[in-house]
């Protein structure tokens, strides 16, 4: 069995000291002759602030572009890692992020300011577009506020050592994934990146297959009861930060008995009702709102992994069984959630079964 299933793949990372998750992204696009790009990456973070649950971000992200204009990777921060890094250290020259509490705001800030101006004036046409100007202050923060001082956006330096985070974002591939994922794991191990203490690997399946109200209601109803074991096969990360379960709801609105029935439309409504979220174990939403760039189902309990042929297999494992969900009928019925059960329905063959079987016996000493 080979992977045919356009994939893509994310690998969160740590840059070693004096080097930046820039550095790959240069290191990428010299050896495939493209170009990089800066640009703004959206996250969000809890907040300490009274009344503000969540601050928006934009972090810097750095893109490679082919010859033709379009993007093969993506190195850019990811605020889960965290543990490795020594917030007193000083901020990297020249690297900042902007914050608000509306990402709404963010937008409009992706929209209007370049990603490769300098803290101090980045945020320069916001202001022009409120009629006001960019304050600065000794702490090195430029704040853009209306004309009754409410806050728009403040672009701040870094937290000491925020430029080694990398999350690794290859763009998807219909076919030869080992190759392509593996020239870019191995020039990351060259230049000494390492794997972060709270990492992980997700894995973004094309979604187009699974865009029907019976299908979705197959995948959820049979892998609901197979995450326990899925995680113990995969060995998530325990450190790993916001995974889980989905909510109960989920199983119980695609069990009713009108969901098989509905339109792929009504369906995904439906869905959207529910008290979901990006921050679990497969992550439906992408699929739900389909998200442009990213139509996809999302796996994300592999550990951070820098060898292509752990990847390959877990990446293996999960089209088949995302093969399994397509040709079940109505009224197959979850195996047993044990290994041996979920490697026979995935349909692996011998030679990759024996990977299993060693990772397993690994895992159990």
């Amino acid at each position: 069995m080979s992977l045919d299933w356009k994939i893509g793949l994310e690998v969160e990372l740590l840059a070693p000291r004096g080097l930046s998750r820039q550095t790959l992204a240069e290191a990428i696009a010299h050896r495939c002759g493209g170009r990089l790009r800066r640009f703004f990456h959206p996250q969000a973070e809890p907040s300490k602030v009274p009344g503000k649950p969540v601050f928006q971000n934009l972090t810097l992200g750095f893109e490679v572009l082919d010859a033709t204009g379009h993007w093969l990777v993506r190195c850019v921060d990811d605020l889960t890692l965290q543990d490795d890094l020594d917030s007193q250290r000083p901020a990297w020259p020249g690297w900042y992020r902007i914050v608000s509490d509306d990402i709404r705001l963010l937008r409009l800030v992706q929209a209007q300011c370049d990603p490769g101006a300098v803290r101090e004036t980045v945020l320069t046409p916001v202001a022009r577009l409120f009629h006001t100007r960019v304050e600065t202050n000794s702490a090195g923060m430029a704040r853009v506020a209306d004309h009754e001082d409410a806050a728009i956006a403040i672009a701040a330096p870094l937290p000491g050592e925020r430029e080694r985070p990398c999350e690794l974002i290859v763009a998807p591939v219909s076919a030869d994934h080992r190759s392509r994922w593996g020239e870019h794991l191995a020039l990351a191990r060259d230049l000494g990146f390492a794997l972060p203490a709270e990492g992980a690997t997700h894995l973004h399946f094309d979604a187009t297959p699974l865009c029907s109200a019976p299908v979705l209601a197959a995948l959820v109803r049979l892998l609901d009861p197979l995450q326990p074991c899925l995680r113990r096969m995969m060995a998530t990360n325990p450190r790993c930060r916001r995974l889980g379960a989905w909510p109960p709801a989920l199983l119980e609105r695609v069990s009713a008995a009108d969901f098989a029935g509905l339109s792929w439309s009504a369906a995904r409504a439906a869905l959207r009702a529910l008290p979901l979220t990006k921050y679990c174990d497969i992550n439906l939403l992408n699929l739900i709102h389909a998200t442009p760039e990213k139509h996809t189902l999302e796996i994300r309990i592999l550990p951070a992994l820098l060898d292509v042929e752990s990847i390959e297999m877990m990446a293996l494992l999960w089209q088949g069984l995302l093969r399994w969900i397509l040709e079940a009928g109505p009224g197959a019925v979850p195996p047993d959630p044990q290994p041996a059960a979920v490697l026979a329905l995935a349909g692996l063959p011998a030679s990759q079964r024996g990977f299993w079987s060693a990772r397993l016996t690994g895992l159990k000493n």
